[in-house]
């Protein structure tokens, strides 16, 4: 399989935190990584908290041991990130479908946060064989086989950054909640109100002003050209072969117009009735 095949089989963020790693001036030390994340080399790898834990099968009898990590958010800068991904209900719905949203990250930049890192230095490694470059190709298997695990779990990426998948659809759904019982209690109340005003109200009148008006404040203006088609927009009429919904929008359009000046007349008492 190709690069190009690969990439193209990818899923977005899975191939955005590859393509940090692949920008790496140590061709030769990828491509040892690559081979070593194909081949299995890479024996486990376990979240402690936000911390990767990898063993990495190298020259030795031993594995290698790896750890990896990003600056993770604290509680108050996750509170923020979880308000901003409440607002749309189309995040939670994604995420729980096994998907990354596509503007994810404006829910992060939004509050001044990344989720993905910028540069390699963003990623915190180190691996217990005597390579002094960093990072050697263990870490770099681990980075390959950690892109693997986003594309089936998109939330791996974001318990690197603190917070792991159950604690942020709990998070989120306690949020929603909150919000649903305070529309509840307000719409309470408004009702609440209304039933102990309605008698006060009367609405066989409610319309109705007696008292004469001062003409000076009275101005007849004609209407627009708008109509209240334009403002319900498309009508959905059945669709046929000889355009009738078309005849029947026109006829309206006509009609409503029609209605319109002959309320002006009427107003200004040039018309009939």
């Amino acid at each position: 399989m190709t690069t190009y095949t690969l990439q193209a089989s990818r899923e977005w963020w899975s191939q955005r935190w590859l393509d940090l790693l692949d920008a790496y001036r140590f061709k030769k030390r990828l491509e040892r990584a690559r081979i070593y994340a194909r081949e299995g080399n890479v024996l486990s790898i376990d979240f402690q908290g936000a911390k990767v834990l990898a063993r990495v099968q190298g020259s030795e009898v031993e594995p290698y041991k790896v750890s990896l990590s990003l600056d993770a958010f604290s509680d108050e800068q996750w509170g923020y990130v979880i308000e901003t991904m409440s607002q749309k209900a189309i995040f939670a719905a994604k995420l729980l479908a096994g998907e990354m949203p596509q503007n994810i990250e404006e829910v992060f930049t939004t509050n001044g946060l990344s989720l993905f890192p910028f540069t390699l230095s963003d990623v915190h490694s180190k691996c217990s064989c005597p390579d002094k470059v960093n990072p050697c190709k263990h870490v770099g298997a681990v980075y390959y086989q950690l892109g693997d695990r986003f594309s089936e779990d998109p939330f791996v990426l974001f318990q690197l950054r603190g917070r792991n998948k159950e604690q942020i659809i709990s998070d989120l759904r306690q949020l929603r909640n909150s919000k649903i019982e305070v529309s509840t209690t307000e719409t309470s109340d408004i009702q609440s109100s209304i039933t102990q005003n309605q008698d006060k109200v009367k609405f066989a009148s409610f319309w109705q002003y007696d008292e004469p008006l001062e003409s000076s404040l009275v101005v007849i203006a004609p209407s627009t050209s708008e109509t209240v088609l334009n403002t319900l927009g498309a009508i959905p009429l059945a669709k046929t072969e000889d355009n009738a919904s078309d005849i029947v929008m026109k006829y309206l359009d006509t009609l409503y117009q029609q209605v319109s000046q002959k309320a002006m007349l009427t107003a200004m008492n040039v018309g009939g009735n």
